[in-house]
């Protein structure tokens, strides 16, 4: 008796997963067909002061995948509430900081 063959979007999702996981064991998922573009969404959260950490784990693999396999699998990094109103109540929120120089 063989396996069933994984479907390119289930071996997507589940590198993707992976990945973070190794690097953010925390991390959790919610994963949804969506629009705009027409996909499947993972919505990570992350307990992290700058999501952009979280997501250059996966970009490059996430983008070869979208580009070069066609699998339409989009990655949203997000904080927790509980994380994103105790900022709020702090008296230097990140959203309130200058962004860093460019270049």
């Amino acid at each position: 008796m063989s396996a069933e063959p994984i479907s390119p979007m289930a071996a997507a999702i589940a590198e993707i997963k992976d990945l973070l996981l190794a690097r953010y064991p925390e991390a959790t998922f919610d994963i949804e067909p969506g629009e705009d573009p027409d996909g499947t969404w993972m919505t990570v959260t992350v307990d992290v002061e700058d999501t952009d950490e979280v997501f250059d784990v996966i970009v490059e693999r996430n983008l070869a995948m979208q580009v070069e396999e066609e699998i339409p699998l989009y990655v949203i990094v997000v904080r927790p509430i509980e994380r994103i109103m105790a900022d709020i109540r702090t008296s230097d929120p990140v959203w309130a900081r200058p962004l860093p120089p460019m270049g």
